[in-house]
């Protein structure tokens, strides 16, 4: 059978991934990004509506903590990334799924130093949207924690410093920037 580009044509009852072309999946695993964002906000939201921002923004650190170790152990282990500095982490970020809904660049001085400057963050553009100041609370609260969590699961002696977050003046400037340094 030729790859798939959609799944346009007729039913197929034993369709698998491996049926799409690596266009297709890319474009796939993009869309899954955007709906593991879309959770995470949904539920943000509907929980500050039924409680408030304070009980929102708590259990999204929880949520957070527990979700990094998790999330770095099943990407470390499915794509056998090794090590305990900052180039692990970085690989390790690079497919994670909220990885491929920014825009960033990588900046790699050494194994132990990398700075991450996000030029484009959905995240950051819906919070300014709103009007709220929430991305003063997400970026500079939660964003950190869950940077530390990544980067303890590898080594608890890196540490994610930000450099440069919001509130932005330039809604076209970078959203945020972030030095990943592991202490020798």
């Amino acid at each position: 059978m030729e790859k798939l580009d959609d799944y346009s044509g007729e039913f197929l009852p034993d369709l698998k991934l491996q049926d799409f072309s690596p266009d297709a999946l890319a474009e796939l695993i993009r869309l899954y990004s955007q709906l593991y964002i879309a959770l995470d906000g949904f539920w943000y939201l509907t929980l500050q509506e039924r409680t408030s921002n304070e009980e929102a923004l708590a259990c999204d650190l929880q949520v957070w903590e527990k979700l990094c170790n998790y999330e770095m152990a099943k990407i470390t282990d499915h794509l056998n990334i090794q090590g305990n500095d900052v180039i692990a982490l970085v690989k390790a970020m690079q497919v994670a799924p909220w990885f491929h809904k920014i825009k960033c660049e990588v900046d790699v001085k050494n194994n132990n130093n990398a700075t991450l400057t996000v030029t484009h963050c959905p995240t950051l553009e819906a919070l300014e949207k709103e009007g709220g100041g929430r991305e003063s609370e997400i970026c500079r609260l939660v964003e950190p924690r869950v940077f530390k969590g990544y980067a303890s699961f590898f080594n608890p002696g890196i540490e994610p410093k930000p450099l440069k977050l919001p509130p932005r003046k330039n809604k076209d400037g970078i959203c945020c920037q972030w030095e990943l340094r592991l202490e020798e």
